[in-house]
């Protein structure tokens, strides 16, 4: 019995000096606990609302005071016309839009009935829904708040328009979320065993000796991978519109070179696991099990990224995935173009640079 207790404090000094251990059995549960507690929120918060008044009277501020004082709502600046609206809406500044038709207040007082109109973008068709909920219950109190000192109750009925998705199809917004995890974890952990395996397998050698320079031996570690992955791509994208019925509104010659850029960045991150990892093993776990939570998490289209604190927001711009979902949700179904989605673009462009810079200086080094 004294030779097992010594054996199992032993094993707890083995444990306590192993700082990897303690990191797994401590840190990540204290991590995904914390990131899981922020993140996943079915609420959704810090909408940004529009508001088109043509009548501009007493009623109308109270909605919109109402609406101001929650906070569900990021109320812009009042658009005058729908023109103003629809382009806000293109340009992704504004996630929904309320319309007070002229003469609100007097339809209210004289005739005891008015409308206003309720427009959502329901490319995410959860979020559109939980939006109009929220603006219809506003609307709601305000009903019941003038009906209480009113001797004939007042009626306010309310039209919902749902934008880019009418039929509230959930694969639209499903879509392109995964579209942008299947790349993601697929093409990173396609080029993350590369560069190692040339290591485990000892022919690394070859490669130092060899006189190509070290920026064209990750580029033709690349382009095979990247040929497969347009492929891969393809044959999503034929499942996604001949199979789930999602519709590609913009150009598909856009959509394929935003998707090779996108393709070239995961394929400069995976070059960087593998030129800074010691065994195919390591290089794998890295990629899909590293890649995978901050894509689901940050990506958008499962968790709004709006519900998230600032940390979190910010975490979020260094994940490639979540400006490749904002580039083919635009192009797939909104129709857009290219005016749209350049700053989206942009972005993707600095980061396969930056990888791919950061993958050539490591490589070097180890050259060296």
């Amino acid at each position: 019995m004294k030779q097992l207790l010594v054996f199992i404090r032993k094993e707890f000094y083995h444990v306590f000096r192993d700082r990897r251990t303690l990191l797994i059995l401590f840190g990540l549960p204290t991590a995904q606990i914390m990131l899981f507690g922020y993140a996943l929120s079915s609420e959704v918060k810090n909408i940004n609302l529009a508001v088109v008044d043509f009548s501009k009277d007493i009623a109308t501020q109270q909605i919109i005071t109402k609406i101001q004082s929650s906070s569900y709502f990021n109320l812009q600046q009042s658009v005058l016309s729908y023109a103003d609206m629809e382009r806000a809406f293109r340009e992704g500044k504004i996630r929904a839009a309320i319309i007070f038709p002229t003469g609100f207040n007097d339809d209210l007082r004289h005739v005891n009935k008015a409308q206003i109109q309720i427009i959502a973008d329901a490319s995410d068709p959860n979020t559109a829904t939980t939006i109009t909920n929220y603006l219809t219950g506003i609307i709601g109190d305000y009903q019941q708040q003038i009906n209480a000192a009113a001797a004939l109750p007042y009626q306010i009925q309310t039209e919902t328009r749902m934008l880019y998705n009418p039929d509230m199809n959930g694969s639209l917004n499903f879509i392109p979320g995964v579209l942008a995890l299947i790349l993601m974890i697929v093409c990173t952990t396609l080029t993350s065993v590369s560069i190692v395996r040339e290591k485990e397998l000892g022919t690394m050698e070859v490669l130092l000796v060899s006189p190509f320079k070290p920026i064209l031996v990750l580029i033709a570690k690349a382009v095979p991978y990247l040929v497969l992955s347009l492929l891969d791509f393809a044959l999503i994208l034929v499942l996604a519109v001949f199979v789930l019925d999602v519709p590609v509104r913009g150009s598909v010659v856009l959509l394929f070179a935003e998707s090779t850029l996108f393709i070239i960045c995961c394929l400069s991150l995976g070059l960087l696991i593998s030129n800074i990892t010691a065994s195919q093993q390591v290089a794998m776990l890295a990629s899909m099990m590293g890649m995978m939570l901050p894509t689901i998490l940050f990506t958008g289209f499962m968790f709004p990224l709006e519900n998230m604190p600032l940390p979190l927001q910010l975490v979020s711009n260094i994940v490639p995935s979540r400006w490749y979902y904002l580039i083919v949700k635009a192009i797939m179904l909104k129709g857009l173009g290219f005016g749209a989605v350049w700053k989206e673009t942009v972005v993707l462009i600095g980061m396969a640079i930056g990888l791919l810079g950061i993958s050539l200086k490591n490589f070097n080094i180890r050259l060296a």
